[in-house]
């Protein structure tokens, strides 16, 4: 019996165009959030091109879910920054987040015109039950991989309670979540002995001797502190420079000046994925500016879900209608324009920031286990964040209504029980049961929901 012959790198670097190619490709794929977007890279640049292999691939994203933003454009600027320099990094970045972007700002003029119309409404009707089904899958798929013990799941629970009940802020619940795990971890407590996570996106084994940048590291990844400095001058300057320049030249009070400084926080506090940010962003779109109405925010997200990119590219139609409602002496179709593009342009850039300042100086880190314990109690804290953003979508899908829960103290709102639509409460159970019994995918999902709000709509029975 013949030994089988070991499989052999690919060899030689890959030719830039090719690069061009692929990215592209992950880009125009990158539908279903972003566990679909990584399983895609993951397919394409570990076990169909061998660009990286299993252990390199994991590692890069161990970083990228540690820092603030969307982890799934980063992973592509690391890769891509990894296999051709800041080059690499920039195009991959910019190609990932290019259809989307393109997507939701049409979608967002189509809405913005014609959203108030009776069957445009009827779809977004249907979509609004689709979008929180879809809510609840990431929550439980989120949880069954977070909560593997009853320390992470105390985790959950303690910020589902702070963000739900006391409105404790999200980034002090993603902070005080990180420094929980890792000196827990530190302390040798058994509820945080947990190794490198994310182990289930990668099945195969492709070693990453097997590939083309084999095991060794990179000359142009080795730390260069003058060049990291460089990059993160530039960088800050295109990022903030706007920022300013709009609160000089039209006011803080400004809706331009407004949007460009909330997102730009917002850029930095982003941890633990698009669906844990969306509870702080609808609640300050909603409550605190006045951009959007409730159910507007699930239309975004209706949105997000459809078109390839980043999910959290729903933060571009909250800023193309805030700026569409509230900007004065400028056409309200050009002020939204505006305004998509200038949230899109303070929340994605700093992005760049994160890889190209930090991936240097973690390459050599393989094997973090404090850092390991605090991605992992971060993830857990996000599960009870997206818990709140769930039950925060369905109190106002489901309820016309709502009503203050007690004291001043708790954030919580209870609904007005005889104000339960019945038609959006049908909706979402039967959007439930084809999910969960029959296993429907997100996209046929949101199309059949979409159909089932003009039947409604057909049937005389929305209003």
């Amino acid at each position: 019996m013949t030994q089988a012959s070991p499989i052999r790198p690919p060899t030689g670097p890959v030719p830039f165009s090719e690069a061009l190619k692929v990215w592209s490709r992950i880009a125009a794929l990158s539908f279903g959030g972003p566990a679909g977007q990584i399983a895609v890279m993951h397919r394409i640049l570990v076990e169909e091109k061998r660009w990286l292999g299993e252990q390199r691939f994991l590692h890069a994203l161990n970083y990228c879910m540690l820092l603030p933003g969307p982890e799934a454009q980063q992973l592509a600027i690391y890769i891509g920054w990894l296999m051709h320099r800041t080059l690499g990094g920039l195009v991959a970045g910019l190609l990932f987040v290019l259809p989307g972007f393109v997507a939701i700002m049409g979608l967002s003029i189509l809405y913005m015109m014609l959203g108030e119309v009776g069957p445009v409404a009827a779809i977004f009707f249907g979509l609004k039950s689709a979008v929180l089904v879809i809510v609840v899958q990431a929550l439980l798929r989120i949880g069954g991989r977070a909560l593997r013990n009853r320390t992470l799941m105390a985790v959950a629970a303690a910020a589902f309670l702070a963000i739900a009940v006391f409105g404790v802020a999200f980034p002090l619940i993603i902070l005080a979540a990180g420094l929980i795990g890792f000196f827990g971890a530190r302390a040798g407590l058994p509820g945080f002995s947990i190794g490198g996570g994310h182990g289930d996106v990668a099945a195969g084994g492709v070693a990453d001797i097997e590939t083309v940048l084999g095991e060794s590291q990179p000359e142009h990844t080795k730390p260069n502190l003058a060049w990291a400095l460089r990059m993160a001058a530039v960088i800050l300057l295109l990022w903030l420079a706007p920022v300013l320049a709009l609160g000089l030249t039209l006011g803080w009070d400004n809706v331009f000046t407004q949007i460009a400084v909330f997102f730009t926080k917002m850029a930095v506090v982003t941890f633990g994925g698009a669906y844990a940010v969306l509870a702080y962003v609808a609640q300050e779109a909603v409550q605190t500016y006045g951009w959007l109405r409730p159910g507007e925010m699930l239309d975004g997200l209706a949105l997000a879900e459809t078109t390839p990119g980043p999910l959290i590219m729903v933060t571009q139609f909250v800023g193309f209608l805030g700026a569409a409602r509230n900007a004065t002496g400028l056409d309200p179709l050009w002020a939204g324009v505006l305004g998509g593009m200038l949230t899109t342009w303070v929340t994605f850039t700093p992005c760049f920031l994160w890889i190209f300042l930090g991936a240097p100086f973690v390459e050599a880190l393989r094997s973090a286990r404090a850092l390991n314990a605090a991605l992992a109690t971060i993830t857990a804290a996000v599960v009870g964040v997206i818990l709140n953003l769930a039950l925060w979508f369905a109190l106002h899908v489901l309820f016309a209504q709502m009503r203050d829960a007690g004291p001043s103290w708790v954030a919580l709102n209870l609904p007005v029980l005889s104000s339960v639509n019945l038609a959006s409460l049908g909706l979402t159970l039967a959007a439930a049961v084809a999910a969960f019994a029959f296993r429907i995918g997100v996209v046929p999902l949101l199309l059949g929901c979409a159909a089932a709000g003009l039947a409604l709509y057909g049937a005389g029975l929305l209003t």
